[in-house]
Formats: C-alpha cells, sequence, structure tokens
C-alpha cells in the first residue's frame, strides 16, 4: 500500500514535520535528497534524517546509517553507521538487517564476524531480501560463518536470481560454469549471463561476450562478443576495454581500426590492466595506431613488468638492451630476462642464453647459455634451436654430437630458420649427413 505522505505537497509536508511527526520529517529529507518539488540539499536530508531516526523511525536510521558510512553530507563514521543499522534492522527494517550483516562480513564499523554477519543476512532473507539471499549464497558456497556446502549455496542464490537480482544471475552463470554445486552446462551459465547483462551488469556482459568469443554455450560469435564487450568496457570494466582493444586491433567482430584499439587499452591500462598495459606499450614501440614513442613504450611496459606480465618483462628487458626510451643498460636488460625467462617466455631464455655466452650484462658462463637455450629450444623457439644446434656442433658446454645438432638444425629449419638451413645445405655439400 503506497504511503499517503508521498501524496503530501512540500508545504504540508514541512508543516507536519516541524510539528515533530517522524514519518512527514522522513519524507521530507527523501524529497530534499531527490529534489522532488524542491531544491536538492543534502544538508537539510541529513537534518530531517536525523530528527526521525532520533524519534526511532528506522528507515531514516537506515538511510542516515548509509550517510555516515559513506560520507555524504556528515563526516564519515562507521561506528556511528552501525549503531544506526543496528537500531533499525532490531526494528525489522529488512535493508538495515542487510547492512548490518555486510557490515560484520566486511568488518566495516564493527569487528569482522561472518556468523553475525549470517545471522541478519537469514533475517533479511526472510524478508525476501534478494541481496541478503544472494550473500547467503556466497557464504555457502566460501565456508564464511557457516559449514561449506556448494548446493546450500546455489541454492540461496537461485532464490535472488529468480527474483531478478542481477549480482545473483552472475553468481549462478558462474555457479553452471565452473560446475559448482550443480552439473556444469554452459547453455544455462549464457542463459543466466544474459539475464544479468541486459540489467547491465558489468561483469556478466563480460563474461557473455568470452562465451560468444570461445563458442561456450552458445554458437561462436566475434560480432556478439565485440558487442557485449563494449557495454561492459562503456562501463568501466577493465577487461572489457583490454579485449575490445583486441577487437579492434585484430578486427574480431568489428572493423580494424588501430587508433581505437590504443583508446580501449589505454583505458584499461590506466586502471592497471596489465595486459593492456603490455599491448599499449607495442603500440607505442611499434607505431600502431600511434605514432612510434620509445620512451611511452618502456613506460608502460615497465608498469606491466612490475605487475609480474611475463612478456612486458622481456620487452622491457629488450628495451634496456638496445637502448629504446632507456639508457641502454644490460644488467638492467638482463634482470628483466630472468623474471620473463624463469616464468617461461622462449624469446627471453634465447637473448638471456646469448647473454651468458657473450659476458653481456652477466658473467660470462656457457653453462648457464646452454640451459636457458636448451629451455627456449624445447618450447620451439628456432633461434635457440638453431644456436643449440651450433652449441652441440661445437661442443660448447656440451660435448661434441654433430647427430644431435643436425636433429636441432632442421627443428629450426623446419620453422623456416635461414641460418639452420644454410647450415643443412653446407652440411650435406661436406657429405657430413
Amino acid at each position: 500500500m503506497k504511503n499517503p505522505f508521498s501524496k503530501f505537497t512540500v508545504e504540508k509536508l514541512k508543516a507536519l514535520a516541524e510539528q515533530g511527526d517522524a514519518e512527514a520529517q522522513f519524507h521530507l529529507a527523501l524529497r530534499y535528497k531527490k529534489g522532488e518539488g524542491i531544491e536538492k540539499d543534502l544538508e537539510k536530508t541529513i537534518e530531517w534524517y536525523t530528527k526521525a531516526a532520533e524519534q526511532g523511525h528506522s528507515g531514516a536510521q537506515n538511510n542516515l546509517a548509509v550517510c555516515y558510512k559513506n560520507g555524504k553530507g556528515v563526516e564519515k563514521n562507521l561506528e556511528k553507521s552501525v549503531e544506526l543499522f543496528t537500531k533499525s534492522a532490531e526494528q525489522g527494517a529488512m535493508g538495515a538487517q542487510w547492512n548490518l550483516g555486510a557490515c560484520y562480513y566486511h568488518g566495516t564499523g564493527i569487528e569482522k564476524d561472518y556468523k553475525k554477519a549470517l545471522e541478519w543476512y537469514f533475517r533479511a532473507a526472510e524478508q525476501g531480501d534478494s541481496w541478503a539471499q544472494n550473500d547467503i549464497g556466497i557464504c555457502y558456497l566460501d565456508g564464511n560463518g557457516v559449514e561449506k556446502d556448494l548446493m546450500k549455496g546455489v541454492e540461496w542464490i537461485m532464490k535472488s536470481a529468480k527474483q531478478g537480482f542481477a549480482t545473483a544471475q552472475y553468481n549462478l552463470a558462474r555457479c553452471y560454469m565452473d560446475g559448482e554445486g550443480l552439473e556444469q552446462d554452459y547453455k544455462k551459465a549464457v542463459e543466466w549471463y544474459l539475464k544479468a547483462a541486459k540489467q547491465g551488469d558489468s561483469w556478466a556482459q563480460y563474461n557473455l561476450a568470452v562465451c560468444y568469443n570461445n563458442g561456450d554455450g552458445v554458437r561462436k560469435n566475434y560480432k556478439k562478443a565485440a558487442e557485449w564487450y563494449n557495454k561492459a568496457a562503456e562501463q568501466g570494466a577493465d577487461k572489457a576495454q583490454y579485449k575490445l582493444g583486441l577487437c579492434y586491433e585484430k578486427g574480431l567482430g568489428i572493423e580494424k581500426n588501430l587508433e581505437k584499439a590504443v583508446e580501449w587499452y589505454n583505458k584499461a591500462a590506466k586502471q592497471r590492466n596489465k595486459e593492456a598495459q603490455l599491448n599499449l606499450g607495442k603500440c607505442y614501440r611499434n607505431g600502431k595506431g600511434v605514432e612510434t614513442d620509445f620512451s611511452k613504450a618502456t613506460k608502460w611496459f615497465t608498469k606491466a613488468a612490475e605487475q609480474g606480465d611475463a612478456y612486458a618483462q622481456f620487452y622491457l628487458g629488450v628495451c634496456y638492451e638496445g637502448g629504446e626510451g632507456v639508457q641502454k643498460n644490460y644488467k638492467k636488460a638482463t634482470k628483466w630476462y630472468i623474471k620473463a625467462a624463469e616464468q617461461g617466455v622462449p624469446e627471453a631464455q634465447y637473448n638471456l642464453a646469448v647473454f651468458y655466452e657473450y659476458g653481456d650484462g652477466v658473467k660470462k658462463n656457457q653453462a648457464k647459455a646452454l640451459e636457458w637455450c636448451m629451455k627456449a629450444a624445447e618450447q620451439g623457439a628456432d633461434k635457440a634451436q638453431y644456436k643449440l644446434g651450433l652449441y652441440y656442433e661445437n661442443g660448447s658446454g656440451v660435448e661434441e654430437n654433430l647427430e644431435k645438432a643436425i636433429e636441432w638444425y632442421k627443428l629450426s629449419a623446419e620453422q623456416g630458420n635461414k641460418n639452420a638451413k644454410d647450415k643443412l645445405l653446407a652440411l650435406r655439400k661436406l657429405g657430413l649427413m
């Protein structure tokens, strides 16, 4: 039933509020907050929420608590927000019960206590609160405050999702995707991602795009993938911004546009997305969609490398080795090559082998050169396969073995390596194979 106060004029609400009517005070605060029939005034909003809250109005207590929690119109005070949420929740206010549960769950203004969080989530859920139902499900999935139970977790998330709560729909889709608490079903996952995506959930939009990109639960469709990446990207989802940049760079589902690719890589890179930082660095290094700028390339490679991106570490090593955008420094190049090589980047492993062979930035060590060259060659790096052939042919750091040398030359030549092809031709002419 609609509250009659919502039909009152501002003047009538003011008159009743000034007479001490708590409900009128609450509705007057709402009018000031929304600017309905009166100019928005946050100070007045707080004033009337406070008056109503002091009289025990649960809605005002909850809304005022939110203001204290976020520092909106008042100085941020988490302890005060918990106090007000508690007063409202104890009167049975569903929203306050969920808010109080969230405070206990995250330790916001009060000591973290998953069991207390669940206690209040359950009270709100019993009143049909979809947020609380979803959060109870998460508690069961993670075993927070309750014994881990995947089936119960899904059961609660399903209740919330069926009420149309987008976050729960997204979570349910993830459960179907991973087979968590129910049988894995990509089609069902797509169905729930779509429901949440249509409500504007950016991560559902992103994951739906991934499904279209990979053909998971739906026919592969790069155009639809690009459309959903775009929707999520426009909401600021960094992973979607990176993927959209990739679509523009490669022309996947969308017309190829390197300038647009750079634009989206830049947005994601500024949000510390390391894949976007790497690609943006490559764009600046190679002049793709932007003027060549080695300094900017190095800047973005550094940011991604410091976050542990293996290929960014490799490219940063290349920059220091060649003096691209930074002063040439073999020691720093070695440092970054080692980091990338240890993460399995074959190009870095090969370059590191060369450094150890010639003593660039590191003490000359043929055994180390062989070790890293072998790692790169085994991953299929043609340059490393050719060099490993040379090591075996010449007995560099390893026992001389022409047969093994030829094996590695052949593998390298099969990949089109000219040096390996020339070497095999020369060996044939000498009658050595």
